[in-house]
């Protein structure tokens, strides 16, 4: 059973940074793809960033130039650098695994950026 936790949400104010971590384990036979995705208040699930096997980032446009998204040298750790934090920015942020057969979920971490 595969299991992604999440730590590092809080509470911020606007302009100021978070370091969202979020460690897989389990028996993952191959990693398609690492990523952040956000849900805020009365809104969809959305992608944040991404990071497939080959190295290649895909980020929404709203994080574009000011999150980054990074992996740890074992690849089954997955972090998500935000800095310049904006109120819209406030969501539970979830962690995704993809593999070859289908994805999985951690349970969220909350981030709130004050105006």
């Amino acid at each position: 059973q595969v299991q992604l936790v999440e730590s590092g949400g809080g509470l911020v104010q606007a302009g100021g940074s978070l370091r969202l971590s979020c460690a897989a384990s389990g028996v993952i036979f191959r990693i398609v793809e690492l990523g952040w995705y956000r849900q805020g208040p009365g809104k969809q699930r959305e992608l944040v960033a991404a990071l497939n096997s080959g190295g290649s980032t895909n980020y929404a446009d709203s994080a574009k130039g000011r999150f980054a998204i990074s992996t740890g040298n074992a690849k089954t750790t997955v972090y998500l650098q935000m800095n310049n934090l904006k109120p819209e920015d406030t969501a539970v942020y979830y962690c995704n695994l993809k593999v070859p057969v289908g994805n999985y979920w951690g349970q969220g971490t909350q981030v709130t950026v004050s105006s």
